[in-house]
């Protein structure tokens, strides 16, 4: 194997920028070919400007939605977040806990990014459960931890990034990751309510009032996702479109509604914004660049190889290396580095076993968010003691037990991974009723169904689908081809192995053909002495000119 994934470890360590190391490595990995005529920069260009990167609605959604959540961050939308989450669910046991949970899954769902969260909510609600009598120990592990809910839900940008690097359909990603996210909030939540239980917190009395004032404060924020939502499933909107939509009512609503952001201060959001949107977009197009040379040395096969050399031939050996390695990948890198970096790797891979695209998009993420708040190298840690002026030793230690109910999240989805697919069920069954209304193999269904190496030769996953149309998905499909004409006389049909056979079996065929030809226009009147010989002269030139043809081709 090369050497640029140890580059590229060694690399990110000293904290060179992402996207000049993946730049970098691409460029020295072309040049050093094997291949003499690969030993161009160019095909960094040509990979990065082609239309499945250019083209792709993704390059302008990011910018987009990221320009959104700053928005919202630098207003006031946490503190009538907080508001209503806590006049809605404050009177349940452990309320404010279970407040600090879907707060910040909404927020961080909404800006993309757990640090801001935990600074934004995690800083509204760290003196709120202190002072209503939750230990330090849960508490800062609470708001460790809740800061890295939200990335599997819409709009989530690293759900985006995985679609398009699968090469599946996003709105069918954010459908697939909603149930599992849920799950671990549900979680989550479960253990706020143990606490509020043992420790006797206690609990606001529910006013209706409050929460309907609380609510309608809030209700433009709301709104945001319920556009987004709306304008997809209507078909109104695409993905691209509908993130314009929200940036335009955003910036309408905290502008000239609430008039909590200036003119002058959005000028500085939008440069911030873009700031980032600008760095993920050319890490993602370094990554692209850098994932054709990966597929070109058959860098994963090697990888497959190996790992199948040593008893690797199952699937579930494969996911729990796949979980093992993601996992160590995340504590190692930021989020979209992580993403960036294995996905190339591990679609040949999870191929291989007919792993589900979206069941591979939930356990990745999920890696990424326990590996957030894991000891000793997760993000959040690091955020969270410097916010909070906490020893890192410190939050090591108080976090453990809300690792552990992530995990325990993490290990239901593994073992279920129905949890993960069955929301697009449907999608699947109306794209094979298509395929068989329209006498296809279900090709649409096979990308939704399993991991595809390449989605322009999509490939079957069941035993059944291999069994009915090959394993290249081809088997079925050529054999309704029509069959070519036989031409009069006795023909003996080609054979095809290769392509001088081929020739042959052409020659062969048109010498008999032309002897017929010939042998009838004798019988017809010609002398019987000249219509041999010009058979005999014919024959000759056109074996003469069939050799050239050969030998030219």
């Amino acid at each position: 194997m090369k050497l640029w994934a140890i580059v590229i470890f060694l690399l990110t360590l000293v904290g060179m920028p992402l996207f000049a190391v993946m730049g970098g490595i691409s460029i020295l990995s072309w040049l050093g070919s094997d291949l003499p005529d690969q030993r161009f920069v160019r095909f960094i260009a040509a990979n990065v400007l082609e239309d499945r990167f250019s083209n792709t609605p993704i390059l302008a959604t990011i910018p987009l939605f990221t320009f959104v959540g700053y928005l919202m961050a630098e207003s006031k939308t946490p503190d009538r977040i907080v508001r209503a989450a806590s006049a809605v669910l404050g009177w349940m046991p452990g309320g404010l806990a279970i407040v600090c949970t879907v707060a910040s899954a909404f927020f961080a769902t909404l800006t993309g990014g757990s640090g801001v969260t935990i600074v934004a909510i995690g800083g509204l609600l760290y003196p709120a459960l202190r002072r209503q009598g939750y230990s330090e120990k849960f508490t800062l592990g609470l708001v460790t931890t809740a800061g890295a809910m939200g990335l599997l839900f819409f709009p989530s940008p690293l759900v985006m990034i995985y679609a398009f690097v699968a090469g599946v359909d996003v709105t069918r990603a954010y459908k697939a990751t909603l149930p599992p996210g849920l799950l671990l909030m549900v979680l989550l939540c479960g253990y706020a309510f143990y606490e509020g239980k043992r420790s006797g917190i206690p609990r606001s009395k529910f006013d209706l009032k409050e929460a309907g004032s609380a609510v309608w404060a809030v209700k433009w924020e709301l709104a945001t996702p319920l556009l987004v939502g709306l304008g997809l499933a209507t078909g109104l909107m695409e993905l691209d479109e509908s993130a314009g939509a929200a940036v335009i009512y955003t910036l309408i609503v905290e502008v000239f509604v609430y008039k909590d952001l200036t003119l002058r201060k959005v000028v500085k959001v939008a440069r911030d914004a873009m700031t980032l949107s600008g760095a993920i977009i050319l890490i993602l197009a370094m990554a692209t660049a850098m994932t054709n040379y990966i597929i070109q040395e058959r860098i994963p096969q090697a990888i497959l190889e190996w790992f199948t050399a040593r008893g690797m031939t199952e699937a579930w050996q494969f996911i729990l290396v796949l979980n093992l390695f993601v996992f160590v990948l995340a504590m190692l890198m930021e989020p979209f580095g992580a993403l960036l970096v294995a996905i190339p790797l591990l679609i040949p891979l999870a191929a291989t076993f007919h792993i589900n695209p979206f069941h591979l998009a939930v356990m990745f993420l999920l890696n990424l968010e326990i590996a957030y708040v894991t000891p000793p190298m997760g993000l959040n840690l690091f955020i969270a003691s410097f916010r909070f002026s906490r020893p890192i030793v410190d939050v090591y230690r108080v976090v453990l037990p809300f690792v552990a109910v992530l995990t325990i999240g993490l290990g239901v989805v593994i073992v279920m991974p129905s949890m993960s697919s069955f929301t697009i069920a449907g999608d699947v069954a109306h794209a094979r009723a298509q395929a068989a209304k329209d006498g296809v193999a279900p090709r649409e269904a096979w990308l939704l169904e399993c991991v595809q190496e390449d989605t322009n030769n999509l490939k079957p996953c069941s035993k059944e689908d291999i069994a009915k149309w090959g394993a290249d998905g081809q088997g079925i499909a050529a054999a309704k081809q029509p069959e070519t004409p036989k031409p009069k006389g006795d023909v003996i049909p080609a054979v095809d192995s290769g392509a001088d056979a081929g020739a042959d079996a052409g020659a062969d065929e048109m010498d008999a053909l032309l002897k017929e030809m010939l042998g009838g226009g004798a019988d017809a009147g010609a002398p019987d002495a000249e219509a041999p010989k010009a058979a005999d002269e014919m024959d000759d030139l056109l074996k003469e000119m069939l050799e050239a043809g050969k030998d030219g081709g």
